[in-house]
């Protein structure tokens, strides 16, 4: 369940220069799901901040970092909420950031791009590789540039060191260890 967000590189125009975009949290989604004995439970951060630099004309150049508040997890349900925060799971007094940064970014057809980089949670540090869907570029009703990206992507939540379960009767266990993390970003271009 790490939130780790990436996003990518706009089309190709003259442009060679770094621009940066900011993704703002008030319109993007981090989420996960994970199984639940027979179905799926849902949750997402309501605390995120991000940074894509962004080289349209060459974009190998470009980079993502993303950090997530794992402190500010929400299932819907407290109690759950508290659990996942404590050493069982993200040890959120711990380790109060999850990170991606980006080392590789590369065009892979149409408006989708391969983003290679690391995951830091729990102090543990994994390769991460997304494919990064770009939504376009836009002006806000204030004159801003926005781009839009999204990404999916599976984890191996005991990789992570989360390694917390309930034996069942029928010998299964109660959570999943696959963590499936949606990303839904609007980034806003830094002046």
């Amino acid at each position: 369940m790490t939130t780790i967000i990436t996003e990518t590189l706009a089309p190709p125009t003259q442009s060679a220069e770094l621009q940066s975009f900011q993704v703002d949290p008030i319109h993007s989604e981090v989420g996960f799901s994970v199984r639940h004995l027979l179905s799926r439970t849902r949750g997402r951060f309501g605390k995120f901040t991000g940074e894509i630099r962004l080289d349209r004309a060459r974009p190998e150049r470009s980079s993502v970092t993303f950090e997530v508040d794992p402190a500010s997890i929400d299932t819907r349900q407290a109690d759950r909420d508290a659990h996942l925060r404590s050493g069982d799971f993200f040890d959120a007094a711990r380790f109060p950031v999850v990170r991606f940064t980006s080392t590789s970014m590369q065009p892979t057809g149409g408006e989708h791009y391969r983003v290679e980089g690391t995951l830091e949670l729990r102090g543990v540090r994994k390769p991460l590789i997304l494919d990064v869907a770009f939504h376009g570029v836009a002006r806000d009703p204030q004159g801003g540039e926005r781009a839009g990206f999204s990404t999916r992507a599976s984890l191996d939540r005991k990789e992570f060191g989360m390694v917390w379960n309930a034996a069942l009767d029928n010998g299964g266990f109660l959570l999943g260890d696959e963590v499936e993390l949606t990303l839904d970003l609007e980034t806003v271009r830094a002046h």
